[in-house]
């Protein structure tokens, strides 16, 4: 894909950016680097690579699914101002 000097200040219209010719200039150069980078590496055949998730090959480490603490509702509530049938009671907030 080529652009122009042109297309350049069209996009900069576009997106209310002020820029002169030199800047023009600079970011077209920019600009086909950029395209010629993507044009070279969708030259690059994948064909036979996999598709990754991850960059790197991470594992997430599991546990087993067990209950390491123990059940402490009464101790907790013990301390609460009001509690009833096992749920804490509080003031109505609203009307």
């Amino acid at each position: 894909m080529t652009l122009s000097v042109s297309d350049v200040k069209r996009i900069a219209d576009l997106a209310y950016i002020e820029i002169d010719e030199n800047e023009a200039k600079e970011t077209l150069t920019h600009l086909s680097g950029i395209f010629n980078l993507i044009e070279s590496m969708q030259a690059v055949d994948t064909s036979a690579v996999e598709p990754m998730s991850h960059a790197q090959s991470v594992l997430q480490r599991l546990r087993e699914d067990e209950v390491t603490e123990t059940d402490q509702r009464e101790l907790y509530q013990s301390i609460a101002p009001q509690v009833e049938d096992g749920l804490y009671l509080v003031p109505q907030v609203i009307e």
